[in-house]
Formats: structure tokens, sequence, C-alpha cells
């Protein structure tokens, strides 16, 4: 009786623990006598276990085949014999023996120990993987534990997760013991177990940053168009408001810029610029390029193109230092942006008019025309354009002086 009781309180101590079904530890249990019971009588005999749950022990039955003439001791009994345990019994039936489940060497109890430790090992590892395999594209907050070739392994609670280096920001650094926020990217089934694989990199981490700070985004007020995303660096991120009563770019911004900074501070200073999104792609164009003032737009909407002019002192913060400000514009709106300056764009259009009017020129142009500095933007409905203007030639370094802009502004 007494080990009755401590075979059921054994039982419940698992599955409390593990927190894996009950069903699967006693799967497990019957699963290692069984095996146990094999070895010891060396798969000679045709066995069958089961778990009584009202008396609270481990069941373990021999099946012999009733025969007149027993030819295989181990798997046959005669039909005399039979009767005197099951007097309805006929010829060919399988009559099931009980067997003392107790009376295992200590060799035998020790190998239905490691089948239960593997059991439970296997049900812990799928638990955890049907936990985590339909929270992808969820962030989760861990505690760096150790570093492994540059990958970052995080303690998730109940299990460890891989930040590979090719997904961590630039300019990141941790340390072990340091907490840590990311998205869960993929969770796949190895032969060690779960592998969870975790992102500071990717741009939904910056949407479900967002999500979680502003209430009007997580209710489906705000929505989040696109984010494009060169980490440790400079996001933009394009919203729009299903509320007229609501400013997308004012609920993301926050009180005093407060719900950008936590973002920004969330990244580590990461540069953000939050973008009203219009259905009128030259207008959500101007606003992409944002910090930088556009003058005039040339479409080209057959191959999805813009010539974009600014001011001569707004081309440097228009391309952005290295050109980060246009690629993440044109990643945006998925077209494609050409930036010129309004005195490049002029002496271009001079050298074209000359050249329809059939005047030789030998590549010098005279000095361009000044350019008004109220030039209409023009929309895809009437699209102004200039033909096939050459453009100008990739600036050096030399001739960008890149203009910084205030985050989420």
């Amino acid at each position: 009786m007494e080990a009755s009781l401590n075979l059921k309180h054994t039982i419940d101590q698992i599955v409390k623990e593990k927190g894996i079904d009950r069903q699967i530890v006693l799967e497990a249990l019957e699963q290692a006598v069984l095996t146990a019971a094999n070895k010891k009588f060396r798969n000679t005999r045709e066995l069958e276990v089961h778990y009584n749950d009202d008396a609270g022990e481990v069941e373990l039955f021999e099946f012999v085949t009733v025969v007149e003439e027993v030819e295989d001791s181990y798997k046959e009994i005669d039909l005399e014999e039979a009767r005197e345990i099951d007097p309805e019994v006929e010829i060919g039936d399988s009559l099931g023996l009980k067997m003392d489940a107790t009376g295992f060497s200590r060799i035998a109890a020790q190998t239905a120990k490691q089948v239960i430790i593997q059991k439970v090992r296997e049900a812990e590892r799928e638990t955890i993987f049907n936990e985590y395999k339909d929270r992808m594209g969820e962030l989760i907050n861990g505690v760096v534990r150790r570093f492994e070739r540059g990958d970052l392994v995080v303690d998730l609670g109940r299990a460890e997760a891989v930040l590979p280096v090719d997904q961590q920001a630039p300019r990141e650094v941790y340390r072990t013991g340091d907490r840590i926020r990311a998205l869960i990217m993929d969770i796949r089934m190895t032969t060690k177990g779960p592998q969870i694989m975790l992102s500071r990199a990717h741009p939904h981490l910056i949407s479900k940053l967002f999500e979680s700070e502003v209430p009007e985004i997580a209710e489906g007020i705000v929505e989040i168009k696109g984010v494009v995303r060169e980490a440790g660096s400079r996001s933009k991120i394009a919203v729009y408001s299903h509320d007229h009563d609501v400013d997308p770019v004012g609920a993301c911004v926050g009180m005093r810029g407060s719900r950008v900074q936590n973002v920004v501070s969330e990244l580590r200073g990461e540069k953000i610029d939050i973008i009203p999104w219009s259905e009128d792609i030259v207008r959500f164009a101007c606003s992409a390029l944002q910090p930088a003032q556009v003058s005039k737009v040339y479409i080209e909407e057959e191959i999805s193109a813009m010539e974009v002019i600014v001011a001569d002192d707004q081309l440097s913060l228009a391309i952005g230092k290295r050109g980060q400000n246009v690629r993440l514009a044109a990643k945006l709106t998925g077209w494609k942006l050409d930036i010129k300056s309004e005195s490049k764009a002029a002496a271009a259009e001079l050298l074209e008019l000359t050249s329809s009017d059939g005047v030789e020129s030998d590549g010098e142009v005279g000095e361009a025309p000044e350019v008004g500095e109220s030039a209409a933007i023009t929309s895809p409905e009437a699209p102004e354009t200039n033909g096939d203007a050459p453009h100008d030639e990739p600036l050096s370094e030399d001739d960008v002086t890149v203009a910084e802009s205030n985050d989420g502004e």
C-alpha cells in the first residue's frame, strides 16, 4: 500500500514540476516497466503492462496461447491448466497471466528509470515546442546567459533561445546577466530539442515595439503600413489612422515625444522617422524623404520611378549619409527615386532644349536660370514629365553635408 502511494506521489510530482500531461507520464512509466521486463526475460515472452490508477500500481501481464500440446512453455499453455485459471477458455484463445511487477533486478529497475527520464525529456521538449511554435513574430523578454561563437544564448525561463550574430543590431553590446527584449523569428525541432531563434535587427521589431507603446496601434485605430530599417542606424515607419480625429504621427510620437523616445531607448538610440502614409504616391514619397523639403516631382508610372527635385541646400539632406535617407525612402514607397538639385535639373533641361533646337554644343553650358523656391509638386493624376532628362553623376562624400534630424519629427 505504501509503495502504491509513493508511486502515485512520484507521478503527481513529475506532472507538476515538468508541466507535462499525466497520460504522457503514465505511458512513459508503462514503457519503462515493459522494457525492463523484456530485458529480464530476454524477450522470450509476450508481455503487456498497464497502470492501475485505482490501485496505484503497475500491472504486468504475460499472454500465452491455449493449445492441446505445449511446444513453447514461454508462449503456450495446455487446455487443462488454462481452465484452472479460466474455466471458459478454449483452444486458440489468448490468456493473460498477471505477474509480479516488483521482482525486477537492480539493473532492470535502472533501465526503467532511464526510460522514464528519456520519455519525460521528450515530452518536455514537445511541450516547449508547442508553447512557442505559434508565437513567431512576438516580442519576448529574456536574460543573456552565455556567448557561443558570437551568438547570444538567452534564457527565456522554461527554454533557451539563440540570438545569432547576424540578427544582432550593430553597436549593441551585451554582458552576461543583461535583460534583453527580442523578436521570436523561428522555432524548429532538432535532435537536441526545440531551437528558438531571436532577432534584434528585423524591421518587425519596430512594429511590435510601437504596438506595445501606442494604445491606438494595439486597438487598431492606427495602422502601421510599412517599416524599413537599417538596424542600429535609422528606421522609417509609415502610419495611417482609420479615425479622422486621431493624428497617426502624433499618436506614435506621444506627449513631448515620450512614446517614440521609449522605442528609441529600447533600440539604443536608433533614429526613427515617423511618416504619414498616403494613397497619393507622390505625397507619400515626399513625406518619406523627410526631413528634406521637395520642390518638384516628375513621375514615370510605367516603371515606378520618380525624379525628385530639391533645393540645392536640401540635396545632402534628401540623400542622407551614404545615401541612407533616399535608400530607405525608396524601400518604403517601393518606387525608384532619383534625387536632383534644382540647379542641375535646370542645367539638364537647358541642355536638352539647346539640343532639340539643333544648336551645336561642345558640352559646356552657361549659368542655369534661377529656379523659384515655390515649385509645385505633381501628382499621379496629372504627372509632369521632363522627357529623358539625364541623371546626376554620383556624389562623392565631399559633395554631401549630412544634416541630422530630430527623431520622430
